[in-house]
């Protein structure tokens, strides 16, 4: 009879010893992305919960979003050096650093988000990009779909309508292109656009509708010109370091955790985005010009081709190996 409490009392310590070594690790994750964004809520969030319940609760994840815990150009470094154990950003923001993973980026690679995602996710996946993430260990990587002008007060028809204006730039080759075209390019980070463009430091920029609706933009731009200027590319990647150090089950966890499934996941997310951002200045009452087959087009189709031929030239064969891989697999993945 004595032996039913102490069975009892020993169950219950080993339940209390259980639960109070539950979560055995946290993982901090930083992106750029305003918290309560849909980003934020369906794509950080949403994978946070979702590695929490796969590792029976083993796995706590603490997101960060807004440059709370880092700033979006140094997101990539302090992953590195395990600042943030996960971080998300745009690689463009590391000048230099990622100019392989940039063919993505170049005009008329691809058309929409998912495209985007499935194009750079496997080149990646195929061993084109290896070197380029060497020191941290890639979740999943993703784009924004195709980025157009916005302007407060000159509407864009043509690339001579360009000059004069200073725009924020999205990417180094984009800012090249600006410049060609005499006007000035600014750099800064997503996330300061809004200030900038209400206090006149800008007249306007290049952006996709995603982005025109998360940082508010919208409200500010009155014209918009759909030329397809970019697809600025995005990773989610994890320091190798906490990788490392978690057992063999919860590394399963992460794996399954990466790859082509949270890459189209995050591009269902943009693609929502992008077709709400275009809606929201459609209500406004805003001027939308369309330029249909912008790489064929007389006045565009030259400013695109050199800014491609330019990137190619100075990045040598390897860049033009991966742009024939990726414009290869842009007929493998669907728009």
């Amino acid at each position: 009879m004595r032996l039913t409490p102490i069975v009892t009392g020993l169950t219950l310590a080993c339940a209390l010893t259980s639960q109070a070594s539950f979560a055995e690790t946290t993982l901090r994750v930083a992106h750029v992305w305003p918290g309560g964004s849909l980003i934020d809520k369906e794509l950080f969030q949403a994978w946070a919960s979702s590695v929490e319940d796969a590792s029976d609760g083993r796995l706590e994840v603490e997101v960060y979003p807004g440059q709370t815990l880092t700033k979006s150009d140094k997101t990539y470094e302090s992953t590195a050096n395990g600042i943030a154990d996960i971080g998300a950003s745009a690689q463009g923001y590391t000048a230099g650093r990622f100019p392989l993973t940039q063919v993505v980026e170049l005009p008329g690679v691809s058309s929409s988000a998912a495209q985007g995602a499935c194009i750079l996710q496997s080149l990646y996946d195929q061993g084109q990009l290896d070197d380029e993430y060497a020191d941290t260990r890639p979740l999943f990587l993703f784009t924004t779909g195709p980025g157009y002008l916005h302007t407060q007060e000159r509407a864009i028809e043509t690339p001579e309508d360009l000059a004069g204006l200073r725009l924020r730039r999205p990417t180094p080759l984009v800012g090249d292109m600006f410049e060609r075209l005499d006007a000035q390019a600014v750099g800064m980070p997503a996330p300061d656009v809004y200030t900038a463009m209400q206090r006149g430091v800008v007249d306007g920029l290049s952006f996709n509708w995603e982005a025109m609706k998360t940082f508010r933009l919208n409200d500010l731009a009155n014209h918009h010109t759909e030329i397809p200027l970019y697809d600025l590319s995005l990773f989610a990647t994890m320091s190798q370091r906490s990788y490392e150090q978690l057992p063999p089950d919860l590394q399963r966890v992460i794996d399954e955790h990466s790859g082509p499934e949270w890459a189209q996941r995050a591009a269902a997310v943009y693609d929502e985005l992008i077709q709400q951002g275009r809606q929201e200045a459609e209500a406004a009452g805003d001027e939308i010009l369309v330029i249909e087959n912008a790489l064929d087009d007389d006045d565009w189709g030259p400013v695109l081709q050199d800014t491609i031929d330019r990137y190619l030239n100075e990045n040598g064969e390897r860049a033009k190996a991966v742009y024939d891989a990726a414009m290869a697999l842009k007929r493998q993945c669907s728009a």
